[in-house]
């Protein structure tokens, strides 16, 4: 009876401990996945003029989601004297001890060598590309203490997979990639600035950086160049790749949702301003939607 009884004891902790896992790698928010997955799947259409090989299209999306999971973790595990002190992060699992930094560690491990795993299948160019990569992903959450433009950095890690793409697929990076990473880039830094103005005054207490406290008073005209550049950049693809009506059309619609995340973010107020992130989500797919479609009806 009383081993039965500790048998029993023990499953909510084990559960517990899987939902705190589940938390760290944002299980529960799949904004930040998605996020990397459209500018990840804009690459793969690309460089194979429709849809890509089928197990490419499987090792880049899984590897998007472990990644972007490793990324997080790696992200608090720096950011575990910041998130505290923050509003919106103080209930995170490093913050509150739920999960202690070494457990931290020994995940993001896990989830790099699995998504090392998936990338070794794929060309030794892709594989060589993988640890850049992974370099970008493990560095990117200790800019914040260094520099104002973290969000920058964050546009070069979580493109990466768009050249990384072209060499699975063709063998080779053509400049058309870059233009799409330099776009990506662009929209990154946008999308973020917006998800750092909820967080700049307490940002501005902890000592921590961002583009939202760089630009100051002068952060939705720097957040229309940055969207301005990055249409700019689409724009010039499409009409190198001679992509039709769809393509447009799923720009135009791209375009009316930033018009609308200005619409909503003008006030500056914080919930406000998450919500203009969140918005980028459907950013994303109206141009990969619009890109399929090119090039389905282009075939």
């Amino acid at each position: 009876m009383s081993e039965t009884s500790d048998i029993s004891a023990e499953i909510p902790v084990w559960r517990e401990r899987l939902r705190q896992y589940w938390a760290l790698v944002r299980g529960d928010r799949p904004i930040g996945w998605l996020l990397l997955l459209w500018p990840t799947w804009w690459g793969l259409w690309l460089a194979a003029e429709g849809v890509p090989p089928w197990w490419t299209l499987v090792v880049f999306s899984l590897g998007v989601w472990l990644t972007r999971s490793a990324g997080c973790v790696i992200n608090d595990y720096a950011d575990r004297w910041l998130d505290p002190l923050v509003e919106r992060t103080r209930g995170r699992p490093l913050a509150t001890g739920a999960v202690r930094g070494r457990e931290a560690l020994a995940v993001f491990a896990v989830l790099m060598l699995v998504a090392f795993a998936l990338v070794s299948t794929m060309n030794r160019l892709t594989l060589l590309m993988s640890v850049v990569g992974v370099f970008l992903a493990a560095s990117y959450p200790y800019l914040k203490r260094y520099t104002y433009l973290p969000q920058v950095y964050l546009g070069l890690a979580f493109g990466w997979g768009i050249p990384m793409g072209f060499a699975a697929i063709r063998g080779e990076v053509p400049a058309i990639a870059w233009v799409l990473y330099v776009a990506n880039i662009f929209w990154t830094t946008g999308y973020d600035t917006w998800y750092a103005m909820v967080d700049r005054e307490d940002d501005l207490r902890a000592g921590s950086k961002s583009t939202a406290i760089l630009f100051g008073d002068l952060d939705l005209v720097a957040l229309g160049v940055l969207y301005a550049l990055f249409f700019a950049g689409l724009a010039l693809i499409g009409r190198q790749m001679t992509l039709g009506a769809a393509y447009w059309a799923g720009l135009g619609v791209a375009g009316l949702l930033v018009g609308y995340q200005f619409a909503i973010g003008r006030s500056r107020a914080r919930d406000a301003c998450f919500r203009a992130f969140l918005n980028n989500h459907w950013v994303g797919m109206a141009v990969f939607v619009g890109l399929a479609v090119a090039f389905w009806t282009k075939g």
